[in-house]
């Protein structure tokens, strides 16, 4: 049930406006320029707001920040279905910010751990793994409520699954913990060690990276020379590779480091990018599913990672606070990567391609990995 919800939540955020930014910007006389931007502004409201989840998670429990976040969703993408000029259709795409910073997985893992402890890494693994369902379903599904029905309805549909499928899960089947601590949290009270810097820079770039894809892959696939049809379903190559490589974790990698597979995650896009530019139409789906072995890895790791390292005590805080500056770095990756992707498929691809090996480089200094 919680992985469901994610798949949801995933699919009515990071992925939605692949597909639907050039016919809602159509429909309403605009381009996507100021869609996309939007998408920025709700990127840096999510990161505004992840700290502030983190305590709310402490004080009263994952299950109620995760209601709080589907109505968030929900409001917002009925903003978007109702849009009668550009403006609110925009202001509707930055409030999906809202819910991002309180319903992902940040908040999801958190419920595990109050559920299952320092044990939760394998039930981290198959939450992630249902979730990808968003991307390997959500833009094909995006596509064909668009297609039966117009770009209005499509926000509806997603706005009402929030309403009466994950509300409903969040309030009554997921355990409703009380939280850990009653008093308001002081946010200093956790050090930033060197150890959770490090962590920060490296969850960063993959952050950046996986947000500037889920907005552009289907584009990125046509600029390769795909059809607009056959881009927006082997786009959902990356969502299925994701859930692959997360069952792969689950079921042989799951007593290994996370940090080793984070190390290999962060080889996968620029293999796939390489391939696909030199093969074109022909190798393009290459470059989906390298990006979706990546962030099978990577979203283990996110969760995994500070867990094997400092433990489970206020660990819905700890995480929030290392993916915090993740966060504001994937405000700007759409905005930046349309820019080079307006350039070419190939500078695109290079500048994603360049993020993943400095993070690779990065993983070095996790050799002796340590709280301090």
């Amino acid at each position: 049930m919680l992985g469901l919800g994610q798949a949801v939540a995933f699919a009515s955020s990071y992925y939605l406006l692949g597909v639907m930014a050039d016919p809602a910007a159509a429909a309403l006389g605009i381009g996507t320029g100021p869609v996309f931007l939007a998408l920025s502004g709700a990127f840096l409201v999510s990161a505004v707001l992840t700290p502030y989840a983190g305590q709310a998670i402490e004080r009263v429990g994952g299950a109620r920040v995760l209601a709080g976040s589907n109505l968030a969703f929900a409001f917002a993408l009925l903003m978007m279905a109702a849009a009668p000029q550009p403006l609110v259709l925009c202001l509707g795409v930055v409030l999906l910010g809202v819910g991002m910073g309180a319903g992902l997985y940040g908040t999801a893992f958190a419920v595990l751990v109050e559920m299952q402890g320092q044990g939760a890494r394998r039930a981290i693994a198959a939450v992630s793994l249902l979730g990808a369902l968003g991307g390997a379903l959500g833009w094909p599904i995006s596509r064909e409520v668009l297609d039966l029905a117009g770009w209005r309805a499509v926000f509806g549909f997603w706005a009402a699954l929030h309403l009466f499928v994950c509300l409903p899960i969040a309030l009554t089947v997921l355990p409703q913990h009380k939280g850990q601590m009653k008093a308001a949290v002081d946010v200093s009270a956790i050090r930033w060690s060197p150890t959770m810097i490090r962590m920060a820079i490296f969850f960063a770039g993959a952050w950046a990276v996986a947000s500037a894809m889920a907005a552009h892959l289907p584009r990125l696939l046509v600029d390769l020379g795909m059809t607009v049809e056959r881009a927006a379903w082997a786009a959902g190559l990356m969502a299925a590779s994701a859930m692959a490589v997360r069952l792969l974790d689950i079921t042989v990698l799951h007593r290994s480091h996370p940090i080793l597979t984070a190390r290999l995650a962060t080889l996968f896009h620029p293999a796939g990018a390489l391939l696909a530019v030199l093969l074109g139409a022909v190798g393009a789906p290459l470059a989906a599913v390298g990006q979706g072995l990546a962030n099978g890895f990577l979203s283990v790791a996110s969760g995994a990672l500070p867990l094997k390292v400092f433990g489970a005590e206020r660990y819905g805080m700890r995480q929030a606070l290392i993916l915090t500056p993740a966060r504001y770095v994937q405000a700007a990756a759409p905005a930046v990567y349309a820019l080079a992707l307006n350039v070419s498929p190939g500078v695109a691809l290079a500048l994603s391609s360049a993020i993943c090996l400095g993070m690779f480089a990065l993983s070095f200094s996790f050799r002796d990995v340590s709280p301090a």
